[in-house]
């Protein structure tokens, strides 16, 4: 385990980063151009940042960046 000390305003700035990344992400994710591997891996990537983000941000923040797990 790994630890990290930051600011209020270091910790501000990573939730904004990390926000603006999930965004990215998500917006690949919608692309029906790509490649079900490639969707994959976008959406392994996805749940690592949103695993951070949801130890910085607020329950409210996080909320809107919950994904469901489509149903096969």
């Amino acid at each position: 385990m790994l630890g990290l000390m930051m600011d209020r305003r270091e910790a501000k700035e990573f939730e904004y980063l990390l926000k603006k990344e999930m965004e990215e992400l998500l917006f690949d994710l919608q692309d029906d151009r790509l490649d079900k591997i490639v969707k994959s891996a976008i959406e392994e990537r996805y749940q690592v940042l949103f695993n951070l983000f949801a130890r910085l941000a607020e329950p409210a923040e996080c909320a809107r960046f919950c994904r469901r797990k489509k149903s096969q």
